[in-house]
C-alpha cells in the first residue's frame, strides 16, 4: 500500500505541474501578441531610418560624427540581452553562448588583459557574468518592468558617451531576433562605431530627392544617435518577443510531457492497485482453506 501511495502523491504532483505549465504557456501567449506587434510596428520605421541615412550620408564626404571612427578595438563592451526570467527552454543560455564564443574568438586578447566589459540587460544575464567575475556596468534588470523607447534610450545614451570618451573602441550585440513563436534566431552586431550603411549593389546610391533643412551634415548629426538608439530598442524588442515565444513553446512542451508522464504512473497505479487485489484475494482464500482444513 506504501507504493500506491507513493505512485499517488506523484500523480497529484504532475497534474499540479501540468495546471501551472497550461496557465504559464497562456499568459506567455498573450504577452507574446502585444510583444509582437510592438516588434513589427517598429521594423518599416527603423529600415526607413536606415534607408534615409544611407541616402543621405552617401552625398556627404567625410562625417565627422564621434559614433563613425573607427579605432582599434583596445576596449570592448559587450551588450547582452537575456531575460528577468528562466523556464524558456535554453534562451537565455543560447545568448551567454553566444556572447562567450564572440568574446572568445573575435577579443580573446582583449578578455585576457582586463579590457572587456559587460552590459547585461535582463537578470539572467546579470547573474551570470557576475558569478564569473567579468566587469559588469550598472544594473538593467528592471528595463523590462516599464520597456519603452524612453527608458533604453538612457542605456544607449551612456554607451554612446562611454564611445566618445574613448572609454570603448568597440560595442557589440548580442540578443535573440524573433522570427516566430518557435524560432528564436542568435543574433550579433556592432553598435558602435556605426558601420557605413550601404545602399544594395542594384540600387543606385541617393537617387531619392530629400528636401533637407537646415544642412545635409546637421541631418546627418542628428539621425546617427537617433538611428543607435533604434537599433538597441529594437534589439530589445525583438529579444523581448523571442523569450516570450521561447517560453510559450518551452510550457507547451512541458505541459505534454506531464501528460505523457501522467499516463505511465496512471497505468503504474493500476496494475500495482491489481497487484495488491490480487494480494490480499490469495490471502484470504488462504486463510479461509487453512480454516476449513482445520
Amino acid at each position: 500500500m506504501a507504493n500506491l501511495k507513493e505512485v499517488r502523491n506523484r500523480i497529484t504532483s504532475v497534474s499540479s505541474t501540468q495546471q501551472i505549465t497550461k496557465a504559464m504557456k497562456m499568459v506567455s501567449a498573450a504577452k507574446l501578441k502585444r510583444a509582437t506587434n510592438a516588434i513589427v510596428q517598429l521594423r518599416p520605421y527603423a529600415n526607413k531610418l536606415r534607408e534615409i541615412l544611407a541616402s543621405v550620408s552617401a552625398s556627404v564626404e567625410g562625417s565627422a560624427s564621434p559614433y563613425t571612427v573607427d579605432r582599434k578595438p583596445n576596449q570592448v563592451l559587450v551588450v547582452v540581452i537575456a531575460s528577468n526570467r528562466g523556464l524558456a527552454g535554453a534562451f537565455n543560455a543560447n545568448a551567454m553562448k553566444t556572447a562567450n564564443r564572440l568574446i572568445a574568438e573575435k577579443y580573446g586578447e582583449q578578455l585576457k588583459a582586463g579590457n572587456v566589459s559587460i552590459i547585461a540587460i535582463g537578470k539572467r544575464a546579470q547573474d551570470y557574468y557576475q558569478r564569473r567575475k567579468y566587469r559588469v556596468i550598472g544594473d538593467n534588470s528592471e528595463l523590462f518592468m516599464a520597456l519603452n523607447f524612453e527608458n533604453t534610450s538612457k542605456i544607449t545614451e551612456a554607451i554612446m558617451k562611454g564611445f566618445s570618451d574613448g572609454d570603448y573602441d568597440r560595442v557589440e550585440l548580442v540578443y535573440n531576433q524573433f522570427k516566430n513563436a518557435a524560432v528564436q534566431i542568435l543574433t550579433t552586431e556592432q553598435l558602435l562605431p556605426l558601420l557605413p550603411t550601404t545602399v544594395g549593389l542594384d540600387q543606385p546610391k541617393s537617387e531619392v530627392d530629400y528636401i533637407i533643412e537646415p544642412s545635409k551634415e546637421k541631418i546627418i548629426e542628428e539621425l546617427i544617435p537617433k538611428a543607435i538608439k533604434t537599433q538597441l530598442f529594437k534589439a530589445v524588442l525583438d529579444s523581448h518577443a523571442a523569450e516570450h515565444g521561447a517560453r510559450m513553446t518551452a510550457m507547451d512542451k512541458a505541459t505534454d510531457n506531464a501528460g505523457e508522464l501522467l499516463k505511465a504512473l496512471k497505468l503504474s497505479y493500476n496494475q500495482a492497485r491489481q497487484a495488491a487485489i490480487t494480494t490480499e484475494l490469495t490471502e484470504i482464500v488462504s486463510g479461509a482453506a487453512a480454516l476449513s482444513n482445520g
